[in-house]
Order: structure tokens, then C-alpha cells, then sequence
């Protein structure tokens, strides 16, 4: 029987996702030495020594900048994510924070808990201090989304159901992103026709290199006065220092976010908050049992399926011995590959290639059990970055 796999959580991942792990193939603890793959939520990779026989890193979430992703791509390692499986979480709180915002509702609650005196005084300071918070009502206002992805969508879905009008840009919208958006939503052709058509925008983008500081003092100067600016996506996106400015001249009505900074915490018209928007008992299990069933299928059937620096390859087992070799996106690869199997008179079964980028992954299933040396002589291949040999039990 072969040894059991290795893996490493990191930080506390859902129990409900960890179950999915058979106990008699796996063995799973925050204490493990020589791992076969990592689970981690938040936990900081970068500055962590990731042992060299760690063969995928599962992120049980959405993001994965606490994750070396360029330094495991070097290495054939696939990092996989959940995309989608927290987004509900996330709209939910979306939703809450438009309405936060709308009706005043953090600068209400100070007001609150600073209220003394008995309750015929509270009362009277109440009557006199309210007309301060009169907020506004969503219908008949325009939500601009920019980023309409699983998020995005499910968002605009839920301010149409409230009522609102809602004005959306995505530049690359995925054909099943567009599928599952709705009707009633109009397209902008920029982020500028957003911000300018917009009272309330909510932002839902990755942070990159090209979407840092994507809401800057130029994009700001922008909305239309008293506009209501949401950042839920990630911190980084939207420029600190251009909210204040705007909130300052009343160019921006609030600032509603998810990433608390020294310069926000305070303000009078910032609401934010601890980096909820994935926190709920519902999106941690639904991140983990997502992540989980990919690394084990990646690890027993070499499938990729959301890794975010991979291609997407899954390939049905007919035949019980499997190659998955990763390897850069270079020419003649597929053919050095085949050319070692045939050399050593495997019969192939199925092949399956795919890149991504810089990225190319292949899957080889063969009629016959593959040697050591076979392994080894294509793992010698100028290009080659891991080499997997998946044999089924028999």
C-alpha cells in the first residue's frame, strides 16, 4: 500500500472540508514535516522555507498574495484557490455596506454610545441630534460596479432586487461571468463612464499591478458629488489618500471598506471594517471543502482545476498508470515527451496539453507501468519543471 499523503495546514481550515481527506490516504496536521501539499488561509508564505517535496499549496479562499506564487510556479508547484466559494459572504456584506452608508448608520452609532443622562434626557437628545443622520433610500440610484466577476454579479443581482439601477465594467468578463449576469444591468465601456454615471460604486477586482491604487485622486475627481465609494475587493486597490482629499472637499458623501488603515480609523465618514467579507461559518466551509477537493484530485489524478498558475487540465483515468508533467510553455515539448514514452515502447492511452501563460501542463496516460528511468529521462528535459507518476492501486 502506498504511504499516506502529507498535509500542512497553516491556519484553521473548516473541519467540514478536512473530512473529505480519506484517513486511511492521508494524514493532516498544523505539525508536519515533509508535506505533500499546504492548506493555508492567511498565514504569510513568503518568508517560510516551503519543504522541496511539497507538491500543491491550497488557498482556502479567493486571494493568494500571502503566497509565493512565482517562486512555486518555478518550482511546477500549482496553486490552487476557491473562487467563488465566499461570494455570497461577501455580497451579503456589500449589500450591508451600502446600506451602512446610505442611512448614516456609523455616524449614527457613535452618536449613540456617546448619549448620556436618564432615558427622558436620552430621549430629547435623540429628537435633537437625529435630523444629523437623515440618510437616503437606494431605489431609483445608480450602483456602479466595476469588476463583474462571481462578486460583482451576484451584487448587482441583489441591487436590482433592491431596487437600484446598476452600471457595470468589466474589461475581461469571462463568457460564464456574462452568462450568469443580469439583464437589467448596462454595460460601460470604462471605469471613467462608471465613476461619472454612478451615486453609489463598489469595486470587486484582484489586486495587480495594473489595478493598485485604481481609484486614485484623478478617478475620484470623477463621481458625481456626495457619491458613496465601496471597496471590498482588497486593500491596495483604492488610493487612501485620494478618499480623504474627496471626503474633505464633500466630493464623496462616505468611504465604506473592508481594510481598516492608520488614516482611516476615525474618520468621521470612513466605515471600516476588520476584513470580514469572507467571514462566515458558510464561506470557510464551502472555501475549504473547494480547495480540498482539488488538491486531492490533483494529488491522486494529477487534475488542475483553479489554479491560479496553471492551466486548467483534467483528463478521466482509462488507464490505471498516469504521467503529469509541468513544464514552461516552450516549443517541442509535447513532442520530447511523447518521444521519450515511445522509446521506451509505452503505448499511449490519452494526452492532454495545455498552457497558461509561461505555463504548460501535460497529462499521459499509458497502457503499461512506467520505469524509474523513463521518469528520470523526462525530467531531463531542458524545460521540464516536475515530473508526477500516478499509478492506481491494483
Amino acid at each position: 500500500m502506498a504511504e499516506p499523503f502529507k498535509i500542512l495546514t497553516l491556519n484553521q481550515i473548516s473541519k467540514l472540508g478536512l473530512e473529505r481527506f480519506p484517513a486511511d490516504c492521508y494524514v493532516v496536521g498544523g505539525k508536519l514535516a515533509d508535506p505533500d501539499a499546504i492548506l493555508v488561509r492567511s498565514h504569510d508564505m513568503h518568508s517560510m522555507k516551503i519543504p522541496a517535496q511539497v507538491k500543491a499549496i491550497g488557498r482556502a479562499g479567493a486571494g493568494v498574495n500571502n503566497i509565493p506564487v512565482e517562486s512555486m510556479s518555478k518550482r511546477g508547484v500549482p496553486v490552487f484557490n476557491a473562487p467563488g466559494a465566499n461570494a455570497n459572504a461577501v455580497k451579503e456584506l456589500v449589500i450591508a455596506g451600502l446600506l451602512i452608508a446610505a442611512r448614516n448608520l456609523g455616524p449614527a452609532l457613535k452618536f449613540v454610545d456617546g448619549l448620556q443622562g436618564d432615558d427622558k434626557t436620552i430621549d430629547r437628545l435623540v429628537e435633537e441630534g437625529k435630523k444629523a443622520f437623515a440618510g437616503i433610500e437606494l431605489p431609483r440610484h445608480t450602483l456602479g460596479v466595476i469588476g463583474l466577476g462571481k462578486i460583482g454579479s451576484l451584487v448587482a443581482d441583489a441591487a436590482i432586487k433592491l431596487g437600484m439601477d446598476v452600471l457595470g465594467y468589466d474589461p475581461e468578463i469571462t463568457v460564464e461571468a456574462a452568462w450568469s449576469l443580469p439583464s437589467r444591468v448596462r454595460k460601460a465601456h470604462s471605469i471613467e463612464e462608471v465613476l461619472r454615471g454612478s451615486e453609489f460604486v463598489t469595486v470587486h477586482v484582484p489586486l495587480l499591478d495594473a489595478t493598485r491604487g485604481l481609484i486614485n485622486a484623478d478617478r475620484i475627481r470623477l463621481m458625481k458629488n456626495g457619491a458613496i465609494l465601496l471597496n471590498f475587493s482588497r486593500d491596495g486597490v483604492t488610493d487612501n489618500d485620494a478618499v480623504l482629499e474627496a471626503l474633505a472637499a464633500k466630493r464623496l458623501r462616505s468611504y465604506v471598506c473592508d481594510f481598516p488603515a492608520q488614516k482611516l480609523i476615525g474618520h468621521p465618514l470612513v466605515v471600516a471594517l476588520p476584513h470580514l467579507g469572507a467571514s462566515t461559518r458558510e464561506a470557510e466551509d464551502n472555501c475549504a471543502v473547494m480547495v480540498v477537493d482539488q488538491v486531492r484530485d490533483f494529488l491522486e489524478n494529477g487534475n488542475i482545476v483553479n489554479a491560479v498558475n496553471f492551466p486548467s487540465v483534467v483528463m478521466g483515468r482509462e488507464s490505471p498508470y498516469r504521467l503529469g508533467v509541468a513544464n514552461s510553455n516552450v516549443p517541442k515539448m509535447v513532442g520530447q515527451i511523447s518521444a521519450a514514452v515511445g522509446n521506451a515502447r509505452l503505448n499511449i492511452h490519452n494526452m492532454l496539453n495545455k498552457s497558461k501563460g509561461g505555463m504548460a501542463y501535460t497529462l499521459v496516460d499509458v497502457d503499461s507501468p512506467v520505469s524509474a528511468e523513463v521518469i528520470a529521462e523526462i525530467a531531463g528535459i531542458e524545460g521540464v519543471l516536475a515530473v508526477r507518476y500516478l499509478p492506481l492501486e491494483q
